[in-house]
């Protein structure tokens, strides 16, 4: 799918004139078609998630807890439908915290085995096509946090679904900031814009410290979703 400057800037919560300042400085990847600058998912994605561990001037404005005043301005309705669009998607994935697999590999199939018949997912051709992602660059955040997901692959249904995975015992997931991997958000989006707004989400997630200690906790699962949902509710309305 080919996202217009406009597109991204609704996507990063920045402004246009922030994208257009981040091409002529070659900090964002993008490509020319019929003259105008255009985006893929994948580079986009990519870009974000090496970004998180780069420390790149200008990118924790991706992540603001505070609204941008553009996107403030933004319908209700469409807030609204932003505002909790990760804890509803968590809310059907649910929760894993019983895994006996201890690689990535083994973890990954163990997962789709158990997560992908209930998405009418066929539990060896997700699952391969998740580790193709992680060969492609590994999916893990920073501390801790890791959202493991495909290249191209898009949900079939009407919602969007992260099923979450905490670890007895943390498996290095290859992040650039060394640390073992304690919890997988597995995410599965219905299109390109959503799955680039529910990255940014887990992306900011990942940064706060009250959440992470939470999920290293072991929390009880209907803890983790009201948790989830009030630490959503304060990161107002990242453009969807």
């Amino acid at each position: 799918m080919d996202l217009k400057i406009k597109d991204v800037a609704e996507l990063l919560n920045v402004s246009e004139t922030t994208i257009r300042r981040w091409l002529n400085e070659g900090k964002i990847p993008a490509y020319r078609l019929h003259h105008q600058y255009r985006f893929s998912r994948i580079e986009i994605e990519n870009w974000m998630l090496s970004c998180r561990h780069r420390g790149q001037e200008g990118i924790d404005q991706i992540f603001p807890i505070q609204a941008s005043e553009e996107t403030s301005n933004a319908p209700q309705a469409r807030k609204g439908m932003q505002q909790f669009s990760l804890y509803r998607a968590i809310h059907r994935g649910g929760v894993l915290s019983d895994l006996t697999s201890q690689t990535k590999d083994g973890i990954i199939q163990e997962v789709m085995g158990r997560v992908g018949p209930s998405l009418g997912l066929d539990p060896e051709s997700i699952s391969a096509l998740l580790l193709d992602r992680e060969k492609l660059m590994p999916t893990a955040l920073n501390n801790g946090i890791a959202v493991p997901h495909t290249r191209d692959f898009l949900l079939k249904k009407p919602f969007d679904v992260v099923s979450v995975v905490t670890l007895k015992d943390p498996v290095d997931w290859g992040a650039l900031d060394g640390k073992p991997v304690h919890t997988l958000f597995f995410l599965f989006a219905t299109n390109d814009k959503r799955h680039l707004h529910l990255l940014a989400k887990l992306a900011h997630l990942s940064s706060n410290e009250e959440m992470l200690e939470l999920l290293r906790s072991n929390v009880a699962k209907e803890e983790l979703f009201s948790h989830i949902k009030e630490w959503e509710g304060s990161v107002r309305h990242l453009s969807d």
